[in-house]
């Protein structure tokens, strides 16, 4: 049985960070793509970042590059998203994903992802 557990949402003000973490358990870790997602209200679900657990590869939205960081632990099977510089329109519900595949492509859909997790909410304001 897969599972995704996030952790780390909450509020924070303007400016400040945040760290999201998901942690993976039911299949084999390494060497697949998991991604974070965000779905605000009243909004579709869009990618935010990925990542290539093998070898490490990332990739970013335009609108958090610069700002958030995607990393694994694959001794811990946890992704980890950083949050920096956090700006109100990032206020949404935060998912992890992840896919049965070693492929990792940018951009990428919802549809691309076999697995989630439950979601935490990130609220800046």
């Amino acid at each position: 049985h897969v599972q995704l557990v996030e952790s780390g949402g909450g509020s924070v003000q303007p400016g400040g960070s945040q760290k999201l973490s998901c942690a993976a358990s039911g299949y084999f870790y390494t060497s697949i793509c998991m991604g974070w997602f965000r779905q605000a209200t009243g909004k579709e679900r869009e990618a935010v970042a990925s990542i290539y657990t093998g070898a490490g590869h990332t990739y970013y939205a335009d609108s958090v590059k610069g700002r958030f960081t995607i990393s694994r632990d694959n001794a811990k099977n946890t992704v980890y998203l950083q949050m920096d510089s956090l700006e109100p329109e990032d206020t949404a519900m935060y998912y992890c994903a992840a896919s049965r595949t070693s492929v990792c492509t940018w951009p990428c859909e919802p549809a691309d992802f076999d697995y989630w997790g439950q979601g935490t909410q990130v609220t800046v304001s």
